[in-house]
Formats: structure tokens, sequence, C-alpha cells
């Protein structure tokens, strides 16, 4: 087995404390959070009021920040669904927290599934779908071939066994179905800035960390062609004004800005943005 370089070391600073490594894949140009914990355990690092996809709530400004982006954002996740699935509208959103992108999905007229293994968050989500959410565990259990469109944003980085879910996406999809995969990227300016204090990193809950060349190798695999990729913009500020939280103990929506702003401005020549959106075929 290869050796592989310890990339950087970074804290859990928003529920633990504890330190990890992040060690640098050659193969698939990927970072892997170590240790990682057994799955089994991975729930307790969930284990926090301040996990903001988990609630609804508007307590400070960082929650309140993350509703307002999240209701635009709402609008053009539904409308990239609907430009990539003209003939069928069924749908599996995993990892879909409070459901608001399954509300707004059926309300588009979409059959929608959920799949979110946060109990509370289920239960909200559940109340808004008609109790269409599922635990993780039930992921295994759909029946293949049913789903048009099968979305993951910012939920990849969780899974424990990477291959294996792709494997399930890519059975569970119609022949001619679409897997859109939204992550966090490593090579973009603000998480070179940021470096161990990048809140993207979001150690021991991300044990992955990727590159576009990462998502390539792992997606041809399983013989799943990338259509395009699309850049999120709105996550190099939300992910800075953390970042800056982190590292000076108090947020700078100024710095922060300016660091979102630099990241977006660079992401145009290098097309390496905080974060992208895959299509897959």
């Amino acid at each position: 087995m290869k050796l592989k370089n310890i990339y950087l070391e970074v804290i859990d600073h928003s529920v633990s404390g504890e330190k990890f490594q992040l060690l640098y894949n050659e193969e698939l140009d990927i970072l892997e959070t170590h240790p990682q914990p057994p799955e089994e355990h991975l729930g307790k690092y969930y284990k926090t009021e301040d996990y903001i996809s988990h609630t609804d709530s508007k307590r400070n400004v960082m929650e309140f920040i993350y509703h307002i982006v999240r209701e635009f954002t709402l609008k053009r996740k539904v409308k990239l669904i609907n430009n990539y699935s003209k003939s069928g509208k069924v749908l599996l959103d995993v990892g879909c927290g409070t459901g608001d992108f399954l509300q707004a999905s059926k309300k588009n007229g979409w059959q929608v599934t959920g799949i979110e293994p946060n109990e509370k968050a289920r239960i909200i989500a559940n109340s808004k779908t008609d109790n269409n959410v599922l635990d993780s565990k039930q992921l295994f259990e759909l029946k293949e071939n049913q789903f048009d469109v099968i979305t993951l944003w910012h939920v990849l980085e969780h899974l424990p066994n990477i291959e294996k879910h792709l494997s399930t996406f890519k059975k569970l999809l119609k022949p001619n179905g679409t897997l859109i995969i939204a992550v966090p990227n490593f090579k973009s300016y603000d998480a070179q800035y940021y470096k161990s204090f990048w809140a993207a990193y979001d150690v021991p809950r991300h044990l992955w960390h990727f590159s576009k060349t990462a998502i390539s190798r792992l997606l041809k695999k399983e013989n799943l062609k990338l259509v395009e990729t699309k850049p999120m913009i709105f996550d190099s500020f939300y992910v800075s004004l953390l970042s800056e939280k982190y590292k000076t103990g108090f947020m700078n929506p100024f710095k922060a800005f300016w660091i979102g702003l630099q990241s977006n401005i660079k992401g145009k020549s290098t097309n390496e943005y905080s974060s992208h959106i895959y299509i897959l075929k």
C-alpha cells in the first residue's frame, strides 16, 4: 500500500476540538481525513445545535444569512434539475437535511424521496414532504432504475464508503438519469488562503476533500460521464465568513467578503471555485 503524505493538520472547530490529519491520495488527487471515526461513532460529531443544515432556526447572523442564501439557491437548484430531466420528474435527494429542496421540488411537480440520517432533521423534512424521507440505511433497500435525478448537495464528503454509494446511485438511476453532486474544492483560493482554518474541511464530518480531478477519477470507475461543472459562487462568501471566525475568534464580514470575492475572481481564470456542482449521466 502506497504511503500517503500529510497535507494538513486540522482541528474540529465546531464540536470536539480534536485534531485530525488530511492525507493526500495521489492516485485520486483527493484528501482523506485521518483517523476516520468508525461509522457507528460518526453521529456524535453532528451533535451540536449549531449544525446548520439540521435546523430551521434563525438564532444568529450565520443562520440568518444561510437561510437568505438558501431561498435564492433553492430556485436555482429546481431550475437545474428541470433542465436535466425533461421526460421524468422522480427525484431522490440524499442528505436532504430539513427538506427544503424536496419541498421546493415537490411544489414544482416532482415526485420526491429523501434520505436523511439525522432524526431531528428527518422529522422536520417529513413534515414538508408527506413523510417521504427515509433514514440512511433504507437507501440500499430502494428499487433500482426508478429515479430520473439523484442529488447530493454537499453530502458526498460525509459518506464513509464513497465507491459503494456511487455504485448504488448508478443502480437507482433510470438508464438516462442524472446524478448531481455538489462538493467543496480544496484547490480553491479560499481554501489556500485559510489553510487549516478553512471551514469547508469540517473534520471529521467531512471524510473526503475533493478536487475536480478526484471527482472525474471516482466517477470514471462507475462509467458515469461528467457532462457539466458549475461553480457555487455563494459558497466562497459563506465559507470565508465561518473561516474568519475559526481563524480570529470573531466574524469579520468585510474581510470574509473580500476573500470570497477574490476566490470567485481567481476562479474565473483557474476554474477552481470554492465549491462545484458536477452533473453526471
